[in-house]
């Protein structure tokens, strides 16, 4: 329980649910980060670490947090390279995260190529892969993308067909789709018609439009406005294609929250795969076991690199805070950067928020020195809510 200043009495257990700082820390680190520090200010108090993640890069990495089994295989990787990615296995459940293989981190620095990067094919290898262990349900995190392929190159990796009027391959990538004149999913791998696959992502995006995959995170893999407008059509037209193929069903998946995800493999996961859109950080939760960590817990520390507009729709932080706050649990945010005022934190179930500016205004240094003024951060919540 907390007093009406917010310290926490009796016996205390804290339960750090914090997910990445971009470029800084991962969530494993963060966590281990915040327990220092607390534990050098209030050594009697336990501490459970449980890294989240809310569907984007990190999401296998949490998964092997929480005890599943880490598998390394070969894929292709977005611009035609072979690379290591992993996904995370246990009792037949299956997390796979497409920025493992086809992630915007794989692309040299300052190389995008919106038009060409090299299909979603390596997604599809992981997924396979993931069937070849033995998964029998798979959570499905998309976010991080390096490409805008809708998804096609995940589907050709399972089986799938887009041939050009000539019956030949379409080139990879979301360019490539212009040419896309027939599609055949008659090949899809038999096994994921009994599998049940979730989309898990952080965005609702629809597949095409002014707030589709290409207008909204093209520019983000360095698209001109008008490459957004030339993979804006190729979707489209990649869309009508399917529609034709498949009937009524893929025109209305284009227009489903999370096709857009990931430059659009949220549409080809819905569309080719038969898998069920969910929010990643409810997905993830339920995956890692939270409901039973937040039981134990009197007091809950999530947090990201920024707290910001966008933690408010979707974002790990505001999942944590919402399911704690379901059960009456106090909640404490850490961030390198604090964007919010206090009443959108206390809406969101946050009480209060800790960034490491308040501490090193230099916002290099806190890219830099993360760590260190992270464990300084976590020492003053000790100080302030549990002695």
């Amino acid at each position: 329980m907390t007093t009406t200043d917010g310290a926490v009495t009796g016996a205390a257990q804290v339960l750090v649910a914090a997910d990445k700082f971009k470029g800084s820390l991962t969530a494993v680190q963060v966590a281990e980060r915040v327990t220092a520090g607390i534990l050098r200010i209030a050594p009697g108090v336990r501490v459970e670490a449980l890294p989240v993640a809310d569907g984007g890069d990190g999401t296998v990495a949490a998964a092997v947090a929480a005890g599943f089994e880490r598998h390394e295989v070969r894929v292709t990787g977005p611009l035609g390279e072979q690379r290591s990615a992993a996904f995370a296995l246990r009792d037949g459940v299956a997390v796979v995260e497409m920025a493992e293989a086809s992630g915007l981190q794989h692309l040299p620095e300052g190389v995008f190529a919106p038009l060409t990067a090299r299909r979603t094919y390596g997604s599809g290898e992981l997924l396979r892969a993931a069937l070849d262990a033995g998964a029998s349900r798979i959570v499905f995190g998309v976010g991080g993308s390096a490409t805008t392929d809708g998804g096609a190159g995940m589907l050709a990796a399972l089986g799938a067909r887009f041939l050009d009027a000539g019956g030949e391959p379409v080139t990879p990538g979301g360019g490539g789709l212009r040419d896309l004149a027939s599609a055949d999913l008659s090949g899809l791998d038999e096994r994921l018609a009994g599998t049940d696959i979730v989309l898990a992502s952080d965005v609702d995006n629809p597949l095409t439009g002014p707030k589709g995959a290409s207008a909204v995170y093209g520019p983000q893999k360095g698209a001109s406005p008008e490459e957004v407008a030339i993979l804006d059509g190729a979707l489209a037209h990649y869309a009508a294609v399917l529609e034709k193929t498949i009937g009524r069903k893929a025109a209305e998946d284009a227009l489903s929250p999370g096709a857009g995800a990931a430059g659009g493999i949220g549409y080809g996961a819905l569309v080719g795969l038969g898998a069920s859109f969910r929010p990643g950080i409810e997905v993830m939760l339920d995956v890692l076991g939270f409901a039973d960590a937040l039981a134990r817990a009197t007091l809950v520390i999530t947090g990201e690199g920024s707290l910001d507009e966008q933690t408010l729709h979707g974002k790990a932080p505001a999942g944590v805070a919402a399911a704690a706050r379901a059960e009456n649990k106090e909640v404490i945010a850490v961030c390198g950067r604090l964007a919010l005022l206090p009443e959108a934190l206390g809406r969101a179930g946050i009480r209060r928020a800790y960034a490491l500016t308040d501490i090193e205004p230099d916002v290099a240094r806190c890219i830099a020195e993360a760590g260190p003024l992270l464990e300084k951060v976590a020492e003053n919540i000790a100080r302030d809510f549990l002695s």
